[in-house]
């Protein structure tokens, strides 16, 4: 081991164990200095009329380094916390603690990069190395069977070739102890009111009380195999409404509290005892389309934050677009199972693939809105938000992504009625419709005036008219077409 210092840079990998960056580090080094950067620019409100990071997200993200600084204080370490810009901060720390090298973990869209090159390029002022890893996906850039600008565009062969030509790599072995210099001034986590934000209220409907942090991150990633419950959760893999396992655990991945490759070991030991079934199967499927995007990102660069996307066109919008985009947000289109969505994303910051699938598909093919909008209303609302995975699959439900089969109509109510086939989950956050029985409540527009009275509800009074023409009028006089 030398005697030089190594300053790491935590930013979305907020964990000790599975971490890279943190083993090289104290592997190279005699002492590091771990540095966790609060950087305005993601508090900030954006040209879309939306926080960069809402106010569940940034609980999340305090709770996430609250606990990483606690584990690294157990390792005989700490955290040093700033708020302020990075390309500022990180030099000088580097400087005052002397440091020979920086290390980080890089990120892939255009904006987090920028902030890297501005760190890299102020750190080469001071003639010292700005060392990048890349160790958010499953596989490593370095084992793929291709070179990133030969990657496959279509996810089916990306999928099948990756599986077939590349290995997942072991976890990183997590350091038995942290040295760092002496540390006169940690300095402390901001408040949410300090970073312009108020505390979110905890709805009691919430599928789960998303805790940040690894020390959460692990309960629930070791709770898979050890809580007995898979059929359970098996059941609501492709649900609303429940805290399924794949859909859940991308909170902690969206920070770095958990890696790919910890969930990925956890589903082969369970797989080793239990079988492969279709709840580890998708587990798996969602982290490759994780890797996915984010070797797009890296491939295609800011492509996916332009509305034309790839194909050069955007698709067609709405003359009254932000008055419909503003219904969509409220919850008040008129579509119940939509409405419901989009009340649990603001209520709780969270809601499953498919409703997010569902509302997004929604409010560019039905409502014909601007799909940049909507992905940054997700982008302020969602605890999970990361880049790729919101942007990529915005682009691909707007059909202007790198993936030719993503063109393709979508049946929202029958849609909502497969994902919803006894209402349960409308009732749960729509409870004005709860007395309208079966499959009815799907589609309230359907009914008249004189069948509405029967539950009491006057639609413009209790619940939304539908805001636009009901196009699914000639399917549902169809019923073996939608229900």
């Amino acid at each position: 081991m030398s005697g030089k210092t190594i300053l790491v840079w935590f930013r979305n990998d907020l964990r000790v164990q599975d971490n890279e960056v943190l083993t090289e580090a104290v592997n190279k080094a005699e002492s590091i200095v771990p540095v966790y950067c609060f950087d305005p620019f993601y508090y900030r409100h954006t040209s879309f009329n939306t926080q960069k990071t809402g106010n569940f997200r940034a609980r999340f993200i305090n709770e996430s380094v609250t606990d990483l600084r606690l584990s690294l204080q157990n390792l005989g370490g700490n955290l040093i916390i700033r708020t302020g810009d990075p390309a500022v901060i990180i030099p000088e720390l580097a400087q005052q603690y002397q440091v020979s090298e920086v290390y980080h973990h890089r990120e892939v869209a255009f904006e987090e990069t920028d902030i890297s090159t501005k760190v890299e390029a102020a750190l080469w002022k001071l003639k010292l190395n700005l060392k990048h890893f890349i160790g958010h996906t499953l596989y490593n850039k370095e084992d793929l069977p291709f070179p990133i600008k030969d990657i496959p565009d279509a996810f089916a062969t990306f999928r099948k070739k990756v599986e077939r030509d590349s290995e997942v790599r072991r976890c990183a072995i997590s350091p038995a102890k942290i040295t760092t210099p002496e540390i006169t001034d940690a300095g402390e986590i901001p408040t949410l009111e300090e970073l312009g934000l108020t505390e979110p209220f905890d709805d009691e409907r919430a599928v789960i009380r998303f805790i940040g942090g690894e020390t959460e991150g692990l309960k629930r990633l070791n709770n898979f195999a050890g809580d007995g419950n898979q059929d359970k959760t098996l059941k609501t893999a492709n649900s609303t409404l429940g805290a399924d396992f794949a859909n859940t655990m991308s909170v902690w991945l969206s920070m770095g509290c958990i890696s790919p490759r910890q969930i990925y070991r956890q589903v082969q030991q369970y797989e080793k005892t239990q079988g492969g079934n279709a709840l580890t199967h998708a587990i798996v499927l969602e982290l490759l389309w994780r890797d996915y995007y984010r070797f797009m990102f890296k491939k295609h660069g800011d492509q996916f934050f332009q509305k034309e996307g790839f194909k050069g066109e955007a698709p067609p919008e709405a003359a009254n677009q932000d008055e419909l985009l503003e219904k969509w947000k409220a919850g008040q289109t008129g579509v119940p199972f939509v409405d419901a969505i989009m009340h649990e994303i603001k209520a709780t910051g969270y809601t499953s693939i498919r409703g997010r699938y569902i509302a997004a598909s929604f409010l560019v093919r039905d409502l014909k809105v601007n799909w940049t909008c909507g992905a940054a209303y997700f982008e302020e609302k969602l605890i999970d938000y990361s880049p790729a995975t919101n942007w990529g699959n915005w682009a691909s439900v707007a059909g202007v992504g790198n993936d030719p089969k993503e063109n393709r109509s979508v049946n929202i109510i029958k849609q909502a009625v497969e994902a919803d086939p006894k209402g349960q989950y409308i009732k749960l956050w729509m409870p004005e419709l709860n007395a309208i029985p079966g499959k009815q409540i799907h589609t309230p527009f359907f009914l008249t005036e004189a069948e509405l009275s029967v539950f009491n509800i006057k639609l413009g009074r209790d619940y939304p008219k539908l805001i636009i023409e009901p196009k699914w009028q000639k399917l549902a006089d169809n019923n073996a077409s939608i229900f």
